[in-house]
């Protein structure tokens, strides 16, 4: 049975020229402990999904159909006090910039905490000190780093102590909404294996957003490509790469760099007569 089900999503942005259709019916699912890669260009829809499921489209946006049902709980049809207690608790978000999601003025100790606190882990200060050092040892930091200001923080400790937070009152789902784009390669790599790492000792299920194909690769059990509110194509990662049926999909393919072969880039407009081609839609 699916941890998560996204039924038909439809997210709108009211413009002059009539609603602006960000996410336009949108179906997914995902399954206990699986990893889902959601990609496509800036604009796609990916991160306004990802605060769709979390309840956080700002007004004047609105979700105005569709059904997002969390472990047998649609998530729709929650009062607000109701989704910010699941909040954390059964589905958490990865921002993509650390900085967004620490306070700058505040120690990392405080911040896990309050956090714990504000969901209903009442503990004794002992007890938080010790789930404290625990979370961030699971994340490979030592328990000094409670101590700092995220200032004192590399960007790759900043995101850890991001993911040791996403993880404290271990939920059902975690969305990481391109999480390494902001950090180099190298850091970018222990990023994931420490995502992937937590994930497999909570059981958790990850949706990863992002742009970055080799990243996909690496991560993803199953991969959903997105373009202008719509999921073009979706399949196990190995499809994906191996045969991408969507022009557009053929066009990610195609972006990623090679040592093998010289080629010119291939733009959207090339792709779209292609596609016409074809009897596809980009």
């Amino acid at each position: 049975m699916p941890v998560l089900e996204i039924d038909d999503l439809h997210v709108e942005f009211p413009t002059a020229r009539g609603p602006l259709k960000a996410v336009d019916g949108v179906s997914l699912s995902l399954q206990p402990g699986e990893r889902l890669g959601l990609i496509g260009e800036s604009g796609s829809g990916k991160s306004t999904i990802a605060l769709a499921v979390m309840r956080l489209i700002k007004p004047p946006g609105r979700i105005s159909g569709g059904r997002i049902v969390l472990d047998g709980t649609d998530l729709l049809g929650l009062s607000d006090e109701q989704m910010r207690r699941q909040r954390l608790a059964q589905v958490a978000v990865i921002t993509q910039g650390a900085m967004n999601s620490l306070n700058p003025v505040i120690r990392i100790r405080s911040q896990v905490i309050d956090s714990l606190k504000a969901h209903g882990r009442a503990l004794s200060k002992s007890g938080y000190e010790d789930l404290l050092a625990e979370l961030l040892r699971s994340v490979g930091l030592e328990p000094s780093v409670a101590d700092l200001y995220p200032h004192q923080l590399s960007g790759g400790m900043k995101q850890r102590v991001c993911i040791a937070t996403a993880i404290s009152l271990r939920p059902k789902v975690i969305i990481a909404d391109e999480p390494t784009s902001a950090l180099d390669v190298v850091v970018q790599r222990r990023v994931m294996e420490t995502l992937r790492k937590v994930q497999n000792e909570i059981g958790c299920a990850v949706i990863l957003i992002g742009h970055d194909m080799g990243l996909m690769a690496q991560f993803a059990q199953r991969v959903a490509v997105m373009r202008d509110g719509h999921v073009l194509e979706e399949n196990d990662v190995y499809s994906i790469f191996a045969n991408p049926q969507h022009p557009y999909t053929r066009l990610l393919m195609d972006s990623l760099p090679s040592l093998d072969r010289r080629e010119s880039l291939q733009d959207l407009e090339n792709l779209k007569t292609v596609a016409a081609t074809a009897g596809a839609e980009i």
